[in-house]
């Protein structure tokens, strides 16, 4: 009787959720972040601003008889955390937030994925520093770890390097989206079809398809150094990046196995560095995820670092303990 992708809970599922739900707000509370509970409606153009403009096909869209204006139902509530920053907090140098409430999307990430996740989330605002990253990276393991999940492995990326690459190149608008869509599936022959036909030189085909064969375990960053030209700032300083959480994650999580792969553009379109994601084993779907997105808040006249993950309530319930 529900639509798919749509579920409710039921006893004694509801009260486990209320359970975790109170434990997660509590420990983000702890430490130092301050809660918001944004609506679950606004007006569509703040909804697909700066975080959000990648999410018009996931929105649900109405038009609002009071005032004719189009309205969206949110389909990620990390947007609305930028705008209250900007918004309500511009005055303050670095802000923390969390959240957590449902959200609404017309088609879920995944196969077999939910289109109403209860979504759990924490962003830091307008800390640059690597101390920020290594922070968000910590309450994710410590979300995973509070709803009862002990095997999980992290996923690594930098999404710096891509951009760097697609600079050079000097792509347009759909040459880019190509070459995206053909890095996420890595497709070797696509690469070498489409680098003939835009005429693209031996050097730049050939780092392009490095970023398809860099992906394993944590060695793979000695073996981009090779592969990939660290003359460019930009991309050094994303292997650097990468390097050093890797390092970060091996100290304070000695048996958390980790997993680089720098095709992995997740959130491409706003984020700007390191991006990760956390899986348990056998289960396809991330648990969580998140990374970098500087300029958050730009469109409301407040740009500024910004770093974050949100994780679906519903998905660390069923799997964890």
């Amino acid at each position: 009787m529900l639509p798919p992708g749509v579920e409710e809970a039921l006893p004694p599922t509801a009260w486990q959720l209320e359970t975790l739900r109170r434990r997660l707000l509590d420990h983000y509370r702890a430490q130092g972040y301050e809660l918001v509970l944004p609506p679950l409606i606004e007006h569509l153009d703040t909804l697909l601003t700066g975080a959000g403009a990648d999410l018009d096909a996931q929105t649900f869209k109405l038009t609002d008889p009071a005032s004719g204006r189009l309205l969206g139902l949110r389909a990620d509530m990390t947007p609305q955390a930028a705008r209250i920053a900007a918004r309500h907090y511009r005055d303050r140098p670095v802000v923390r937030l969390c959240y957590l409430g449902t959200v609404l999307r017309t088609q879920p990430d995944s196969l077999g994925g939910s289109r109403a996740p209860r979504q759990a989330g924490c962003e830091i605002f307008g800390e640059p520093g690597f101390a920020a990253e290594l922070e968000v990276l910590r309450l994710m393991l410590d979300t995973l770890r509070l709803a009862g999940l002990q095997e999980v492995h992290v996923d690594l990326g930098h999404v710096g390097i891509y951009r760097a690459l697609a600079a050079r190149l000097n792509l347009d608008a759909d040459d880019e989206a190509a070459v995206f869509d053909i890095l996420q599936r890595k497709s070797q022959p696509d690469l070498r079809d489409f680098a003939a036909a835009r005429r693209l030189t031996p050097e730049a085909a050939a780092e392009l398809g490095a970023l398809m064969e860099l992906n394993g375990e944590v060695s793979v960053l000695e073996r981009a150094k090779d592969m990939l030209d660290v003359r460019d700032p930009a991309i050094a300083a994303a292997l650097t990046a990468l390097v050093r959480a890797a390092a970060e994650l091996a100290r304070i999580a000695p048996d958390l196995p980790l997993h680089v792969d720098l095709a992995e553009l997740r959130g491409y379109r706003y984020h700007t560095g390191l991006v990760f994601a956390a899986f348990a084993p056998g289960h396809g779907r991330e648990l969580a995820r998140g990374g970098r997105y500087d300029g958050a808040g730009r469109e409301f006249g407040c740009p500024r670092p910004a770093i974050g993950f949100s994780a679906d309530l519903n998905e660390l319930l069923r799997l964890g303990a």
